[in-house]
């Protein structure tokens, strides 16, 4: 039903992927671990290679064997068993192919615990360039929007009544401020990503002479492992990324709370446009801004996935642990996936909403919300403030029960006014209110252009985190070409000969 009477326009094409349609089967899970674990084997292998750890044969057969795994999609792995876990079945597929003097090297310095963390690591960068990315576009919305809006007056709101004049855009500037912290703390926990935990071991690093710092230069990460028990032990990268989720999870709940109200015939103050509601299967003239209730239950799956796997590591001891590295991950990418869900739901809800002028002035004057600037205006002419306060608070009651025409007649007819006159109608009132970061046109420029500035960093920190993670992509692929080209050469490509120093990491 594109057209159901009521609506006259499907939902959004991104809404229904999202939430409406079917969705195709994704790509098998295990095929995806894949992906990420012959993406470390060819970095290892080509570390071993130019260490002179393995041969150049050697490296060679490997390289080209796990290259044509990837570019078949690992369809020789299908329909192998695995018995013992998809490591070892992948691992036993190449020994079989390539006997064990080559096939039975690739693990040589390394464990399936540091591979697996390492992995995680590689994981987890995808989930967070998209949460990134799309906080980024939430506060490019909110920002436009803000600027758009500065001056359409609206009604603030404590305890669900109206109370002081503010502007739309000023509400809007307030959401991306605190989403600017949210994608910080985002940025903060993705510092973790940085690390890589490949060289460690089983957890006590290897006597082989490896050197981390080329396999992480090759995959992307900014420094090696430095202990190999916080390697290996840890998972707090994950965890602190869930808890930043948390946190964001929080406002983008209570944000969608407001479009919720504002938009409904109650209030009136917004629109929504077709494209981001709902109507009913039954009830023909139900108009449901149904999206923003899935912002309200895709922003608490980070809450239940850090419960989860905080939850699970608790009472494990501080070493390699299946409830660490396995339970307590699998929480971690569904929280993840959704929360970015959330945020660009919330992100094309306000970027399609709109407000209604006309009824956002016309609440914020019925509200009364000049009251308090009315009291503050006696208390500039030497009344006291809560006597002020009294005064003005009578007058609101003669206004709500008595039918006065306005605080400013009814303060009058008390005998409360002094001498002298103000504009202190609601239009009036939110341009004056420059102090304390009001509303106020200057108060709001010199929130916008530092916000601005901070939103401008965010969106340059991502992109040179992507950079980063796509020139390694390249180097590798230089790397692994150059190995698998120099089967006849026996000189050493890079560093020294490690038979010279055991221990030598470079």
């Amino acid at each position: 039903m594109t057209d159901s009477g009521r609506l006259r326009t499907a939902a959004h094409p991104e809404i229904r992927r999202m939430l409406l349609e079917r969705r195709e089967p994704p790509r098998p899970a295990w095929k995806s671990d894949l992906d990420r674990i012959t993406h470390v084997d060819l970095a290892h292998v080509v570390m071993l290679a130019e260490r002179r750890i393995i041969g150049a044969e050697t490296a060679s057969a490997l390289l080209s064997a796990i290259t044509e795994l990837r570019e078949r999609d690992f369809e020789p792995l299908e329909k192998r068993p695995a018995p013992r876990g998809l490591y070892l079945a992948y691992e036993a597929h190449l020994i079989e192919t390539l006997g064990e003097e080559t096939g039975g090297v690739l693990q040589t310095g390394r464990s399936r615990n540091d591979l697996g963390v390492t992995c995680l690591q590689l994981a987890l960068r995808e989930p967070y360039r998209r949460l990134s990315a799309e906080l980024g576009e939430l506060g490019r919305v909110l920002l436009d929007r803000a600027h758009e809006y500065r001056e359409v007056l609206m009604p603030a709101y404590t305890h669900f009544q109206a109370a002081v004049p503010v502007t739309y855009g000023h509400y809007l500037l307030g959401l991306a401020q605190t989403f600017e912290r949210d994608a910080r703390a985002l940025a903060q926990a993705g510092e973790g990503l940085a690390r890589c935990p490949l060289g460690a071991g089983s957890i006590g690093g290897t006597t082989v002479p490896i050197e981390p710092a080329r396999t992480a230069e090759l995959l992307g990460f900014g420094e090696p492992v430095r202990n190999s028990v916080d390697a290996i032990a840890t998972r707090d990268t994950a965890l602190r990324m869930l808890s930043a989720c948390v946190v964001l999870g929080v406002t983008l709940d209570r944000a969608a709370l407001d479009l919720l109200m504002w938009s409904s015939a109650e209030f009136g103050l917004l629109t929504i446009p077709d494209g981001l509601v709902g109507s009913s299967s039954m009830m023909p003239q139900k108009r449901n801004a149904f999206v923003l209730e899935h912002v309200q239950g895709k922003s608490a799956a980070a809450l239940g996935g850090l419960t989860a796997a905080a939850s699970a590591m608790r009472g494990t001891p501080f070493t390699n642990s299946i409830a660490v590295g396995t339970e307590a991950m699998t929480h971690v990418r569904p929280a993840l996936d959704a929360t970015v869900d959330a945020v660009k739901i919330l992100r094309m809800a306000y970027e399609g909403a709109r407000p209604v002028p006309e009824a956002m002035e016309a609440r914020a004057t019925a509200g009364l919300t000049h009251a308090t600037a009315t009291a503050e205006w006696l208390v500039r002419q030497g009344v006291p403030f809560r006597r002020a306060h009294h005064q003005v608070g009578e007058a609101a009651l003669a206004v709500v029960e008595n039918g006065a025409d306005s605080l400013w007649t009814a303060l009058e007819a008390h005998g409360h006014l002094p001498a002298g006159s103000a504009d202190l109608r609601p239009q009036a009132v939110w341009r004056a209110a420059e102090f304390g970061g009001g509303p106020g046109l200057t108060s709001f420029e010199r929130c916008f252009e530092p916000l601005a500035l901070r939103w401008e960093d965010h969106h340059a920190r991502l992109a040179r985190e992507i950079s980063g993670w796509e020139d390694a992509d390249e180097r590798l692929a230089h790397a692994v070409a150059r190995v698998r080209g120099r089967t006849n050469d026996t000189t050493l490509p890079t560093g020294t000969d490690p038979k010279d120093d055991l221990h030598d990491q470079h």
